[in-house]
């Protein structure tokens, strides 16, 4: 009887554990998610565009020298405060003062040519008054004149431009300024036209920055506006005003941005500063602030989460971004006053999703907040009652 029983007992298990295989395990709930949300409030809000600039001459030249030769001496370094006229850098002059040699020895000879032809031309004028020599001798004679007259002046002439390319030799500050820049040092072998230094003039300084192609148009609009921009210089508190004086009419090949310089005048900067150019904007009614994680991108479209109470299930929703202030994001349009976003998690949601509020700890509405009020009522009753 015993063994007889051990077949059927092993089929039923046999039997319950196929149909436990074959059974399929339910899929788990999905969790009930906690959310941040916030109630939309439009409101007007005045923004402003911020730009990093820096400060700049309003001239600036690069000096070179008008001849070629071998960098032999520079005088001045970068930073240098230079005044009209002071020497900055020199090149081999050995060969211009031969030059200038060999021009002045051309000029004596031309000069003791010239002389010997106006004498010559004065005896001659006496021979042809006297009636010794025909009229034709006395024109050729006058003629050799002339031509001894004209190549000493040509000679002078080129005397004085190897007198002048022998002067070049040597590089000058053409106004007062300050050198920012540093291009060839002593060694090198220049041609003429190869910048050396750059020289920043004084005088005006402007605040030079770059803008976006979308605010090219907001730039032109304030051209020559007194005072359009304000400037704050980094580390510094306090700002002034600057007039947008020049905008570049092409877009720079790298960074596709246009060129802005804005004059301030005399204020008180020092070449390099960097600084924060500020335009402000006219304020725009019904605009809603969102912190930047209430936004996302959904098939191309900026979207937000929105709750609808009564389910407390969430939904998406597009709409357009008019521009961002600090860590907030301007909403323009899709939105309406007194309705629900979630600012939280929106990258772990979906359509339709059941989900509840976020309770901060230690508010009155957490489990724990609750249960320490219910026990502090309960001591507060006891003690009613004795």
């Amino acid at each position: 009887m015993r063994t007889s029983r051990l077949p059927s007992l092993s089929l039923v298990l046999l039997t319950a554990a196929v149909l436990a295989a074959c059974s399929k395990t339910p899929p788990p709930e999905e969790p009930l998610r906690a959310v941040r949300t916030l109630t939309v409030q439009t409101a007007s809000v005045a923004g402003s565009h911020e730009y990093a600039a820096e400060v700049r001459a309003r001239t600036e030249s690069r000096l070179a020298f008008r001849v070629n030769g071998k960098l032999v001496k520079r005088l001045v370094n970068a930073g240098d405060t230079v005044k009209a006229g002071q020497p900055l850098a020199q090149v081999d002059a050995q060969d211009l003062r031969l030059n200038q040699e060999a021009a002045q020895a051309s000029l004596t000879a031309a000069r003791a040519n010239l002389d010997w032809s106006e004498v010559e031309f004065k005896r001659y004028k006496e021979l042809r008054d006297q009636g010794f020599i025909s009229g034709a001798e006395l024109d050729r004679r006058e003629a050799a004149l002339k031509s001894a007259r004209a190549q000493a002046d040509q000679i002078r002439a080129q005397a004085g431009v190897q007198a002048n390319q022998a002067s070049y030799s040597l590089l000058t500050a053409d106004t007062a300024g300050v050198i920012t820049g540093v291009d060839a040092e002593p060694g090198a072998v220049v041609s003429a036209g190869t910048p050396v230094l750059r020289l920043a003039h004084d005088g005006p300084r402007d605040v030079v920055f770059s803008v976006p192609e979308d605010r090219v148009a907001a730039m032109r609009a304030l051209l020559g506006k007194r005072d359009a921009l304000k400037v704050r210089l980094w580390g510094q508190d306090g700002s002034f005003g600057a007039t947008v004086r020049e905008l570049a009419a092409a877009a720079d090949p790298t960074t596709r941005t246009f060129l802005v310089k804005a004059d301030i005048g005399a204020a008180p900067v020092r070449l390099g500063q960097t600084a924060s150019v500020m335009i402000e904007l006219p304020a725009v009614d019904g605009l809603v602030r969102l912190p930047i994680a209430a936004v996302f991108e959904q098939q191309g479209k900026s979207t937000v989460w929105t709750l609808d109470r009564e389910s407390m299930t969430v939904k998406p929703r597009p709409v357009r971004v008019a521009g961002a202030d600090g860590n907030q994001v301007l909403i323009g349009g899709g939105l309406q006053a007194g309705e629900r976003v979630i600012t939280a998690g929106v990258h772990t949601l979906t359509p339709g999703q059941r989900v509840r509020l976020y309770d901060e700890p230690g508010s009155a509405s957490t489990p724990r907040a609750i249960a320490s009020a219910e026990a502090v009522q309960v001591s507060t009753t006891a003690i009613a009652k004795r």
